[in-house]
């Protein structure tokens, strides 16, 4: 064949791979638009929603398992250190007309907790409804007792090697003994104690916010748990949580100086007892199997509630009047349990509405 020929017919394959080529890219351009066109149709069509994440109750989360702190309440221990990292604080009377507190710790790095101080055996009823370690200083002859009968998992700081707990310089024993989580975690593992918990929590929190649209006002509570000790809660609207006060004090933190606030307070009305012991110290007893009226105020409002507890190691059911389980804000607790004939009084500040002196007798 001539070099002509050989030309034309070079011509002619490059013309034909173009626009075989050409064809192959029109075909795939057509395809990516047809896809398009689906997925735009499916757009328009199809409501195709960003998935919701889940809202979690952040005051009760995790496996860790919670720790029980006997905490002092005599005037001589404030302020006291750790209550606002609780996320509950058991309030119940002792000898003396003084109350001593439970503050409940779960998955939280507390630096200081205390002053700490000795065990009651009626505590440990709320200690094993919540699954916890309980942490002492010291027990009464009942406590000493029911700890064995029960096989709690105790922290004792007199039996501690004196680096669970150490003394501070700034108050005067026995109000003066303080310790962490760190080190009581550490205490626990040493002692083989079981660190995690699969136990829901004795509270039915929701993450919705609660408002009590039928509930009273209760913009004050005034609770006297005794002659010498009357607690108070004031209503901060604006923070939505109460501020804390005892004997006309403001209670705050030891360290930061932050006022002790909480979300919910929750009001037991149960009785409690002298015991007639060898040591003849007053020490009390507390009527707390049973039925029992009470409220729950959250939010400037209180209901009226029933506090069912059916054993000592039960978990106590909160329920409304209609017998369904409440539901309790997402933040810490204040359990507030004081004797059948106390005048507790829930007050409101609006002008238009009378305050209101309220007794166990009207629930």
């Amino acid at each position: 064949m001539e070099k002509g020929g050989v030309k034309i017919l070079i011509a002619i394959l490059v013309i034909l791979v173009l626009v075989a080529g050409g064809m192959l890219a029109v075909k795939i351009l057509e395809n990516k638009k047809e896809n398009t066109d689906i997925e735009v149709s499916n757009t328009d069509n199809t409501k195709v929603e960003a998935p919701v994440e889940e809202k979690k109750v952040q005051i009760y989360s995790g496996t860790e398992r919670p720790i029980a702190v006997m905490i002092d309440n005599h005037n001589g221990a404030w302020p006291q250190a750790g209550l606002n990292q609780a996320y509950m604080v058991y309030e119940i009377i002792v000898e003396g007309g003084e109350t001593r507190l439970m503050a409940l710790f779960k998955g939280v790095d507390v630096d200081k907790i205390g002053p700490v101080r000795s065990a009651r055996h009626y505590f440990i009823d709320y200690a094993m409804e919540n699954d916890a370690i309980y942490t002492h200083f010291g027990q009464s002859p009942q406590a000493q007792s029911d700890l064995k009968k029960y096989d709690i998992d105790d922290i004792n700081g007199i039996a501690e090697d004196g680096t669970t707990f150490w003394r501070v310089k700034d108050k005067y024993a026995p109000h003066n003994a303080v310790t962490n989580t760190e080190k009581l975690l550490q205490s626990a593992k040493n002692k083989k104690y079981r660190t995690t918990s699969e136990e829901e929590s004795v509270l039915n929190y929701v993450t919705d916010e609660i408002n009590l649209e039928d509930g009273e006002t209760a913009d004050i509570i005034t609770i006297p748990h005794s002659t010498l000790q009357t607690v108070k809660y004031e209503y901060d609207q604006e923070q939505k949580v109460y501020k804390r006060y005892a004997r006309n004090k403001e209670q705050i933190d030891w360290d930061t100086d932050k006022t002790v606030t909480t979300k919910n307070i929750i009001i037991t009305f149960c009785d409690n007892y002298t015991l007639t012991d060898s040591e003849n110290k007053g020490r009390q007893g507390l009527k707390n199997i049973g039925t029992f009226d009470g409220y729950y105020i959250t939010n400037g409002k209180a209901i009226k509630i029933k506090c069912i507890k059916e054993a000592r190691d039960k978990k106590t059911i909160y329920q409304d009047l209609n017998g369904n389980e409440i539901k309790v804000n997402d933040g810490n607790t204040f359990v507030n349990i004081c004797s059948t004939n106390a005048k507790v009084e829930i007050e409101s500040l609006e002008p238009e509405i009378e305050n209101t002196n309220v007794t166990n007798t009207n629930v």
